[in-house]
């Protein structure tokens, strides 16, 4: 039960970007496109759920004082890993992500799960909690991505899914657009919770 608490837990009451409103870098500057969100959301999860086993299984060799400058080599070692991959394989989407696959080393998603969970809990916990936050992340903006996409393009994944006549909202995929897009998200999001929290169990 503790494991599925600990995975549902990114994806709902602490998702990463709809709760708790972290790495709003990338949320903000890649979610022009739903490729983007999903790319950017298995790229962050892959070194969410990597760093924070690792992490764990040193948890008890890490001295304190120390601990910062270890997370940063562990996450910086996988990020490196995630971006030769993505340039190998996936050059399309690097050249669309760009620097914020880099960026992921210092992305405070990863680093508050490393500090607040990874650090204090066994390897399996640890990998529930960066599977379900990267779950949770991925989700979120990928949403806010394909949500952008249509009303900006025209287009979901790269096809077109509006009729001929509909004119693009430009804004929508420009930076302004981003703000304005999360900041609905975000409101229907607390909406929803409270009826829900109102509800009889």
């Amino acid at each position: 039960m503790k494991l599925r608490t600990a995975f549902l837990n990114g994806i709902l009451t602490e998702n990463p970007t709809f709760r708790l409103v972290l790495g709003m870098c990338p949320t903000l500057a890649i979610t022009v496109a739903a490729s983007n969100g999903v790319g950017m959301g298995l790229a962050a999860t892959f070194v969410l759920v990597f760093s924070n086993l690792v992490i764990s299984c040193l948890r008890k060799a890490i001295p304190e004082q120390i601990r910062i400058p270890v997370f940063v080599v562990i996450i910086a070692t996988f990020v490196t890993m995630v971006q030769l991959l993505v340039k190998a394989f996936l050059p399309a989407l690097d050249k669309s992500l760009g620097i914020f696959i880099p960026l992921i080393v210092v992305n405070c998603i990863i680093f508050a799960r490393a500090e607040a969970f990874a650090f204090k809990n066994p390897p399996l916990l640890a990998i529930m909690d960066g599977l379900g936050m990267g779950v949770g992340f991925t989700l979120a903006i990928t949403v806010l991505s394909a949500i952008r996409e249509i009303l900006g393009a025209g287009t979901l994944f790269g096809l077109r899914v509006m009729p001929d006549a509909y004119q693009p909202m430009a804004i929508i995929i420009a930076p302004p657009g981003g703000f304005i897009m999360l900041g609905l998200l975000l409101a229907a999001v607390n909406l929803v919770t409270r009826r829900l929290a109102k509800k009889p169990a």
